[in-house]
C-alpha cells in the first residue's frame, strides 16, 4: 500500500515539473544563452576599453594649412640683395627662442653664414643627414640662416612660398625666379610674439621637411 503511495507521489511531482518547463521554455534556455553571448559581450567590451596604439590614430597634421593671416601693417624690405627687412627690432626673449627651437631639429648645425651678411647665423645640415632635395640649397648644406634682426631665408614648397607672402608672413627671394631649384626660396619675417613664432617655426620646420625628406612636427619640439 505504502509503495504505491510513494510511486503516485513521484508521478504527480515529476508531471508538475515537466509543465512548468513547457510554460517558461526561456528557463530552460538562460544558462545557454548567457554561455553563448558573454564571450562576444566580454570581446567587444575588451576591445572598446583597449588602449590606442599609435597605429590606432591618425597622423597629425605636419603643417598649418592654411596660413592664418598675418596682423599689423605689412613688413617693408629692401626688395633687393642685400634682401633685408627695413626698421624691425626683435624682442628679445622671442627671438632667443626662435634661435633655440631652430637650431633643435634634428641634424641642424649652427654655423656662421656663408651666403648672407655678417652676424647671420647658417642653419647647416649634417654630412649625415641625406638630402631630398639638394637643388633648393642656395651652398653647401646652409639650407637657411637668421638674421639677428630675427628674420630668416628659407626655401619651401612653391606654393606655400606663394601662401606665406600672400598672408603676410614673408615674402619671396629678389633672386627667387633667377635660379631652378630657388622658386620657393622665402625671407620669413621677424616674429614679434609667442604665437607669431609659432607660425615662423612651424615654417622652418616644413622647410626643413622639404630639403630633407624628413616628417618631424613642430610640436615635438615645443
Amino acid at each position: 500500500m505504502y509503495k504505491w503511495i510513494k510511486m503516485i507521489i513521484i508521478l504527480i511531482s515529476v508531471g508538475i515539473l515537466l509543465v512548468g518547463c513547457s510554460n517558461n521554455p526561456e528557463q530552460g534556455e538562460v544558462t545557454q544563452v548567457i554561455a553563448r553571448e558573454t564571450p562576444e559581450i566580454v570581446e567587444n567590451s575588451s576591445e572598446s576599453l583597449a588602449t590606442p596604439t599609435p597605429n590606432s590614430t591618425s597622423t597629425p597634421d605636419l603643417i598649418v594649412s592654411p596660413l592664418p593671416e598675418r596682423s599689423g601693417p605689412r613688413t617693408q624690405t629692401s626688395g633687393t640683395i642685400p634682401h633685408v627687412q627695413i626698421d624691425v627690432e626683435p624682442i628679445t626673449a622671442v627671438n632667443n627662442e626662435l634661435y633655440r627651437l631652430a637650431f633643435s631639429l634634428p641634424g641642424v648645425e649652427d654655423r656662421p653664414t656663408i651666403v648672407s651678411l655678417p652676424g647671420a647665423q647658417g642653419m647647416w645640415l649634417s654630412d649625415d643627414l641625406a638630402l631630398a632635395h639638394p637643388e633648393v640649397i642656395v651652398s653647401g648644406r646652409e639650407f637657411a640662416h637668421i638674421h639677428p634682426d630675427g628674420s630668416l631665408h628659407a626655401p619651401l614648397p612653391y606654393e606655400r612660398a606663394l601662401e606665406v607672402a600672400e598672408k603676410g608672413w614673408g615674402e619671396r627671394h629678389p633672386w627667387a625666379d633667377e635660379r631652378e631649384g630657388w622658386e620657393g626660396l622665402v625671407m620669413l619675417f621677424t616674429p614679434q610674439s609667442v604665437e607669431e613664432l609659432d607660425i615662423i617655426f612651424q615654417l622652418i620646420v616644413e622647410s626643413y621637411n622639404h630639403v630633407t625628406g624628413q616628417s618631424v612636427q613642430a610640436s615635438d619640439f615645443k
